[in-house]
């Protein structure tokens, strides 16, 4: 396992020169072994719709099939309150600059068996004005290469360019499609591998993936939640062809929010993302004509992040509905 900073020695301006260097940076023990614990006692309440309405959510099923429960901090007091813990917030102070709003979490669970997500860059799917987008992954076990942690290429946010993408046909991953044409080996990348309570911290350019969960037993289960500089807007598409010039589903995290005048808006809705695929696009379908009759309004895309974002390779009516 590589050794990464420790919180309690972490130098956030020496985080920030390895950051802006590699397009992330690894620290352990943000978080303590009281709060991880929490953290992991909250799934299944979540996942059961004990805490509110989540769209997939089945009371007497397992999470085990699952791969991820998105926006869980629209209902769960506790991921709300951790979107701003002091420890991370210090660091993306550093990072980011002062004024941090934040647009999304997720919660991943991927138990032994179960896919990784290939090559990607958040920022594709979630654009910032100002590339500030940085994913802060909180690592509820410890992440091994193993159970399938994140695999970085160093370096390759600095051109600040998106690369296309297109399905990779690959079963080691979910159905996320993969990033092309940036001249990074397929097979190549540095592991972070992370003990529970430790977060890595990636810009949205970065070339990042997860390979499956190799592990005998167990789960290799990550809370992760997008932020993004408060002085710029939020030309998220949602799901739809054509961004909107800022969307104002946000939560402030630190400091001022210049655009406090346009007001908040909440649009984002939980839902389950399921590992069988029939079940997933009934979810969304579901999801979809809610949206259609106004019962419902929707959340953009979402990865099947493993540990980013990505539009799974569904339909546009498909991700409309996220």
């Amino acid at each position: 396992m590589r050794e990464e900073p420790s919180i309690k020695a972490a130098d956030p301006a020496a985080l920030k020169t390895v950051y802006d260097r590699d397009g992330f940076v690894a620290v352990e023990g943000v978080l303590a072994p009281s709060e991880v614990a929490a953290l992991k006692a909250e799934i299944l309440p979540i996942a059961h719709g004990e805490r509110g309405a989540v769209a997939g959510a089945e009371p007497d099923a397992a999470v085990d099939d699952s791969l991820a429960i998105h926006m869980p901090h629209k209902i769960s007091p506790l991921m709300r309150a951790t979107m701003s813990h002091p420890g991370i917030v210090r660091i993306l102070e550093a990072l980011i600059g002062p004024n941090i709003k934040a647009m999304q979490t997720m919660l991943f669970v991927k138990r032994s068996g179960k896919p990784g997500q290939a090559w990607h860059q958040d920022e594709h799917y979630i654009p910032t004005r100002d590339r500030s987008l940085c994913g802060a992954w909180i690592a509820l076990d410890d992440a091994t290469i193993e159970n399938g942690c994140m695999w970085m290429h160093p370096g390759s946010q600095a051109k600040g360019v998106l690369y296309p993408i297109h399905p990779h046909g690959d079963d080691r991953f979910d159905g996320a499609e993969e990033a092309y044409g940036h001249g990074y080996d397929r097979e190549a990348g540095v592991p972070v591998e992370l003990k529970a309570g430790g977060v890595a911290f990636f810009n949205g350019y970065v070339l990042h993936r997860s390979l499956p969960n190799r592990a005998a037993s167990g789960y290799r289960r990550a809370l992760v939640t997008h932020y993004m500089s408060a002085e710029s807007m939020l030309p998220w598409t949602l799901g739809q062809n054509r961004a909107r010039p800022d969307v104002r589903d946000i939560v402030m995290i630190a400091g001022e929010d210049p655009y406090a005048w346009r007001g908040v808006e909440d649009i984002n809705r939980p839902w389950v993302r399921p590992d069988n695929a029939e079940r997933q696009r009934e979810i969304l379908a579901g999801m979809a004509t809610a949206a259609r009759e106004g019962a419902l309004t929707l959340n953009g895309p979402f990865p099947p992040c493993g540990e980013g974002v990505g539009d799974g390779g569904v339909s546009a009516e498909e991700r409309a509905s996220r």
